[in-house]
């Protein structure tokens, strides 16, 4: 009922204002050099073309060629020239600006600051002054330029920045779109001479240039959570919003608390999420002494690691998991984590169990309980350091295989990915860009596949490309066609171009997969550029269900993005791809109003671009610890793990091996999933599941295990046992899903398996409300 709430005159007053204000759009990258002039002078050609009235002032090239080829025939109105320290600068002409009355003017450096005397101090409030005066403004900014950010680039890079803005400048904006750029594509252009005039040439190493890549991506996805947040309290939507973690930890005054404060940061560090803390407090009576102490201790704890801390009402124990589930909806919190309970089954018999009780109530919110190990490893708050890897002994000969491996690491072609939150943001746009850029260089690039679904712009951005004709292939009377890998390896060129890498090949062809040919083209040494959407990746399928109520089919294994020299995000507000939608620039007009009001809702945007950004700010950290920097964001995983994941034979199952996989690759760990057959035979439906599972498990790096057991009532102690020969650390199961009477009879697998492993950590996965064999939409 939100949407028809009456607006106060406060927020109409607003909208009217709005009205007369100018748009602002700002362009955010990592560095300078990254693109962001070039793109935001196209798009004032684009405007230019659909006849709205656009000049530029203030905007510097540096003679960059590719950016200057873009001024085209945008109508200059002078800057003020000056100098600062012998560099020369320039200001906004606000008079002459005003006297043109332009309806978009573009202009770079949103952190300059103005000569002494100017109408305004910094560029920022000339800018404020051309929107109230109804003139709209597209603007560049580098990530490090945003003050919170500063000090953090500075930290990690060196980086000495002169002038800011504001940290909320972001807030001001109608749109604002990153300019996403790898570390190899800034190398190229510094090595090819195109980045001369670059006040930021000393940033130019690989290590930097990937942290301040990730800022950028982190900034961005936390812009577009808020912007989710406000859109979904617009509807009167509750609940968590996006793909944002919140960690609620609920901790006790006693010597453990630290502990759990301690891991629920550990885990939001690692997920990129927020922290909160509470802990229960009986108001009507005081606290003892030690209670007093560790107190203290939590919150200045909670403080040190920007955790938010909050002292509930404890009325009952029995009002405990109510209380905490409340708080956890109330507060869009994603995962709880609290400690395993120390009482003995009839206390919790007697009393309730706070655990079960939470767990029975958190309907789509993980729970993560805390391992005690203090009867088996003594009291520690934080796991020991791991002793770095010796490096390779340099006179060891190599075995042949490892020769082998080294040669097929060195032929292999390179291979770069353009990824997006949905079809239509300009992947293959920009992949034949770039193999137009590599051919007017004289290097053989051939378009592989390509699928133009009509888009003039796309079509036009072929050029001069050549292409490898396709493979007819006759499918049920029908002649289908498909990539031919084979004429590709037999041609041989330097680079090939692939569209659509999650794509499902016909059957009967070389491979059943193109992510296949791909593969097969770079052991051949082909370079291979390609493109694919967020919603394609293995892992994020239950993510991208859950978002969008769609059940994607075809996706590709993560392993895939891992192997790529390249990953880079093309990144596209909702309201302009929605606008590209209603323009019949991705679909045809026919399809337009089913994809708007179906895959393409805003809110599924929204939270689709988020969870690209997380993706690929973590690639990036993950990319970054390869090269064993201690600047990773997320910060060091302080403990070696192995991840032990639990299943049964129902579809909720999968949700499990790709939390799994998630979860260890976070954590750079084994993980190996186990399930659990009673009795000596396997029935048809029960292998087919199996088998399913034992692929997508394989598919994700991970193991499969197959256990046996006598009787139901066993399947906890086999997990139990079996999860301590791989000195597991971790389990992940799903929730019981029971009813009363099956628990009654049986027991809960859930309940007895928590029962047994109260000496490591459990994550019991949410449901998010999908029942037991219930299927969604499919795509």
């Amino acid at each position: 009922m939100g949407g028809f709430r009456r607006k106060t005159p406060e927020e109409i007053l607003q909208s009217i204002s709005k009205l007369h204000r100018g748009t602002l759009k700002i362009y955010i990258g990592p560095v300078s050099g990254s693109g962001k002039t070039y793109h935001m002078l196209r798009e004032g050609q684009t405007l230019l073309q659909q006849g709205v009235d656009v000049v530029i002032c203030a905007v510097s090239t540096l003679q960059r060629k590719e950016t200057v080829e873009q001024l085209g025939e945008l109508e200059r109105v002078p800057s003020i020239h000056w100098y600062r320290e012998q560099l020369e600068c320039k200001d906004l002409n606000l008079d002459a600006l005003l006297e043109r009355n332009p309806e978009v003017v573009l202009v770079d450096g949103l952190a300059h600051r103005n000569r002494e005397g100017a109408r305004f101090r910094t560029r920022l409030e000339d800018i404020k002054f051309l929107l109230g005066h109804g003139i709209s403004v597209i603007t560049t900014v580098n990530v490090y330029e945003l003050e919170g950010y500063t000090e953090l680039a500075q930290k990690l890079t060196g980086i000495e920045v002169k002038h800011t803005v504001p940290a909320d400048t972001l807030e001001l904006a109608d749109e604002v779109r990153l300019i996403d750029v790898t570390p190899e594509t800034i190398l190229n252009r510094l090595a090819e001479g195109h980045l001369n005039g670059s006040t930021d040439l000393p940033l130019f190493k690989r290590g930097n240039l990937g942290v301040l890549r990730e800022l950028a991506l982190r900034l961005v996805a936390e812009d577009v959570g808020d912007s989710l947040r406000e859109y979904r309290e617009e509807l009167g939507l509750d609940g968590p919003a996006g793909t944002g973690e919140r960690i609620l930890v609920s901790a006790q005054y006693h010597w453990n608390g630290s502990i759990y404060v301690r891991r629920g940061q550990q885990i939001a560090k690692r997920l990129n999420g927020d922290l909160l803390v509470v802990t229960f407090r009986n108001m009507k009576r005081a606290l003892s002494k030690e209670a007093a102490v560790f107190r203290r201790s939590i919150i200045k704890l909670a403080e040190k690691v920007d955790g938010e801390f909050e002292e509930l009402p404890f009325r009952s124990r029995r009002q405990i998991p109510k209380t905490i589930v409340d708080y956890a909806a109330a507060h869009g919190v994603t995962r709880i984590v609290m400690g395993h309970t120390k009482h003995t089954r009839w206390q919790e018999l007697l009393q309730g169990s706070v655990v079960n009780q939470i767990l029975k109530r958190a309907t789509g919110i993980d729970v993560f309980l805390v391992a005690d190990r203090s009867e088996r490893e003594g009291e520690r708050v934080l796991p020991a350091n791991i002793a770095p890897a010796a490096p390779p002994q340099p006179y060891r000969r190599l075995s042949e295989q490892e020769v082998t491996e080294r040669i097929g690491e060195i032929k292999r072609g390179r291979f770069k990915v353009y990824i997006g939150a949905a079809p239509g943001v300009g992947k293959t746009y920009t992949m034949l860009r770039e193999g137009n850029d590599l051919l007017r260089k004289g290097i053989d690039v051939r378009i592989g596949l390509l699928e133009t679904h009509g888009r003039r712009d796309t079509i036009e951005q072929v050029g001069t490309l050549p292409s490898v004709a396709r493979e007819r292939i006759l499918y049920q009377g029908v002649e289908l066609e498909e990539m031919d890998t084979k004429a590709i390896i037999a041609a041989s060129p330097e680079v090939v171009l692939v569209d659509e890498l999650a794509h499902t090949n016909v059957p009967g062809s070389r491979n059943k997969k193109r992510y296949e040919d791909v593969l097969e083209i770079l052991d051949a040494g082909i370079s291979v550029i390609t493109t694919v959407n967020v919603q394609h990746l293995e892992s994020l399928n239950d993510a991208v269900e859950q978002i969008t109520g769609i059940r994607v089919r075809e996706t590709v294994p993560d392993s895939i993005l891992q192997l790529a020299n390249e990953v880079q995000l093309i990144d596209v507000a909702p309201e302009a791809l929605r606008n590209r939608m209603r323009e019949g620039k991705i679909y045809a007009m026919a399809k337009v109003d089913q994809a708007l009001s179906n895959f393409f809702k805003t809110g599924n945007l929204i939270a689709l671009r988020e969870l690209a950004l997380r993706e690929i700010a973590d690639d990036v950290d993950e990319r970054l610890e390869s090269l064993e920097r201690k600047s990773s964001l997320r910060g060091p995983w302080r403990r070696r793990e192995a991840i032990f994941v639990c299943v049964n034979n129902t579809p909720y199952a999968k949700r499990l091996v790709r939390r799994g996989f998630r979860t260890a690759y976070r954590l750079k760990a084994p993980w190996c999933v186990n399930y659990v057959q009673v009795g000596s035979s396997l029935g048809e439906q029960e292998r087919r599941q199996l088998e399913t599972l034992e692929l997508l498990t394989v598919k994700l790096g991970g193991t499969f295990v197959v256990h046996r057991a006598e009787s139901r009532k066993a399947i906890a102690s086999v997990l139990s046992a079996k999860a301590d020969e791989a000195e597991a650390t971790q389990l992940i199961i799903g929730q019981s899903k029971l009813p009363w009477w099956s628990a009654l009879r049986y027991g809960s697998v859930v309940k007895k398996l928590i029962a047994l492993s109260r000496y490591r950590d459990i994550l019991v996965v949410a449901d998010y409300g999908v029942k037991e064999g219930e299927e969604r939409r499919s795509r």
